[in-house]
């Protein structure tokens, strides 16, 4: 089966998304469902994804899991909740009772919006982290290059948890510029608990003007320092429209991924994903993270 491990909705009404407001973000500034997914996404032979936060909100999280039970196509949600309190641990059981709690696999933060560039090195943030790998979850890590070197410490702090790397961490594409992020995302590559996601690179580069070729030596710097078996295709929709249609992803990825071994592009488009966030399997067995 072939996983896009990476996709958002929204509804404007519900509540507010002040960063839409950006101009670069006018071609989305809509309402985005499954219903307009479903499609693109079948026809690109698609046959699961994960759908994930997009505001900080434990209430998207609640709506984002039920609406997963009904929605055949969503194989698991990573969802928000707050590392910092006390009391994530029950925050975490109490989503996992709720409805659509079996499809909960993993747990996210908008680091990248966070002004410190160490807050994954915050004890409240690390005890935090520690509650999601007992939960048997995973951790998305949305971050930017500068917030790599924390990002390293926590994943070397927490062996035996699982780690997701979002977007390969948001490189500086559109500049052409390889280092320090290449470097970085080398040493991250090192811990193996550590994964990624080939996604959200058009938005990334020139959004005019990018080309598979501009975005071939991150992708292949990813494939390298990671393999296939730790790699996944996601598509960043509805976001990736401000740059590219969902067809447009696909086939970039597949392009991007041309010289791996049938076996290694199983991996990327699906079986990655599958294994590491325990998609099709109980979610409480703790197929990410610590046991639970």
């Amino acid at each position: 089966m072939r996983i896009d491990a990476h996709h958002h909705l929204w509804e404007l009404r519900g509540r507010p998304h002040a960063w839409l407001d950006a101009p670069e973000s006018t071609a989305i500034r809509r309402d985005f469902g499954m219903a307009e997914l479903t499609p693109h996404a079948r026809a690109a032979g698609i046959g699961g994804t994960v759908l994930v936060q997009v505001l900080p909100d434990a209430d998207e999280t609640r709506e984002f899991l039920a609406l997963a039970v009904g929605e055949p196509l969503v194989a698991g949600v990573v969802g928000w909740a707050d590392l910092t309190a006390p009391g994530i641990a029950d925050t975490l059981t109490e989503l996992r009772r709720g409805p659509g709690g079996d499809l909960l696999v993993g747990v996210r933060h908008l680091v990248q919006g966070e002004a410190d560039p160490a807050w994954l090195a915050r004890p409240d943030v690390r005890r935090g982290l520690r509650a999601v790998g007992r939960a048997g979850l995973c951790y998305d890590l949305l971050t930017l290059p500068h917030q790599l070197p924390a990002a390293i410490a926590a994943v070397r702090a927490l062996p035996g948890q699982s780690f997701v790397l979002d977007h390969l961490s948001k490189p500086p594409i559109a500049r052409g510029e390889l280092e320090p992020w290449a470097g970085l995302l080398r040493r991250l590559a090192r811990e193996p608990g550590v994964f990624c996601k080939l996604s959200g690179l058009v938005t990334e580069a020139d959004r005019d003007r990018w080309s598979v070729t501009s975005l071939r030596p991150y992708a292949e710097t990813a494939l390298d320092a990671f393999g296939p078996e730790r790699v996944m295709f996601g598509s960043d929709w509805p976001v990736c429209l401000t740059a590219a249609s969902y067809e447009q992803v696909v086939r970039t990825a597949e392009a991007l991924t041309e010289g791996l071994g049938p076996d290694e592009r199983a991996q990327v488009f699906g079986g990655t994903a599958a294994r590491v966030y325990g998609l099709g399997t109980p979610k409480a067995s703790g197929a990410c993270g610590e046991p639970a």
